[in-house]
């Protein structure tokens, strides 16, 4: 598991075409990137990558900041067909949550989501479902739902809800005790 680099810039389409082909497997929407943005966010040190051994593509997420950085977004979790169900989703989604902490350490980390599987990990990790009302209110970001198939429900709703699920992590509800975590509110 790498932070991603210029070096990594020949996985792009495939990891756009990987989405890509994801969310019409799970019929759900998901926002559209471009290599550009992909490649992008590796060049800025704001991407996760997993390879395998032979250096084939396995796993990906990048990270995105909102608001003056007050907000993070993780985004782009995605792992390659032949490697999925062996736990990599969560040791990606792990790596780019330390890496969010790491560069934005006072920063509410968020993600939004129509999957159970991302949802179970942001738990674990000490997110919270919440409102849209409660993540960015940056008009940037919503922009980058307009590829979806599900954003004139966003829309129409004022970008308060939509068919995803919002999830927080608020680094004031956790503290750190003898380098384990617990949030506060338990």
């Amino acid at each position: 598991m790498l932070v991603a680099d210029e070096s990594h810039a020949k996985y792009a389409q495939e990891i756009v075409d990987e989405i890509y082909v994801s969310s019409l497997e799970r019929g759900t929407g998901i926002a559209k990137r471009t290599p550009e943005y992909i490649i992008s966010k590796m060049v800025a040190g704001k991407a996760v990558i997993a390879l395998t051994d032979d250096d084939k593509f396995a796993g990906f997420s990048y990270i995105e900041s909102w608001e003056g950085k007050q907000y993070v977004a993780n985004s782009g979790l995605i792992i390659a067909h032949p490697y999925r169900g062996m736990g990599l989703a969560m040791r990606v989604k792990q790596r780019i949550f330390t890496l969010s902490r790491t560069r934005y350490p006072k920063a509410k980390i968020f993600s939004i989501t129509t999957g159970a599987a991302v949802m179970k990990m942001n738990y674990e990790l000490g997110f919270r479902p919440v409102p849209f009302s409660e993540l960015t209110k940056d008009p940037e970001f919503w922009k980058g739902c307009e590829g979806c198939r599900h954003f004139p429900i966003l829309a129409e709703k004022n970008y308060k809800m939509c068919i995803c699920t919002g999830l927080l992590y608020d680094p004031d509800e956790h503290i750190t005790v003898h380098g384990v975590e617990i949030n506060k509110s338990l």
